[in-house]
């Protein structure tokens, strides 16, 4: 039977009211993720009120 290890990643969005992510900072965090064999699984926002979002929370899964 396969064994998984995951991780998380939470990842702060900018701006005033949140919801800008730094796509060049999100890319290479996952490239490097990937790189140690990292696959993401699901990416989400954490909403802070009001539909503005303060993280985008990105889960990872790796074969133990």
């Amino acid at each position: 039977m396969e064994k998984w290890e995951y991780t998380t990643v939470k990842f702060e969005l900018k701006g005033f009211s949140g919801g800008i992510l730094k796509v060049e900072d999100f890319d290479y965090e996952l490239n490097k993720l990937g790189e140690q064999g990292w696959e993401l699984v699901s990416c989400f926002s954490n909403n802070a009120a009001q539909g503005y979002s303060r993280d985008a929370i990105a889960v990872f899964k790796r074969r133990k």
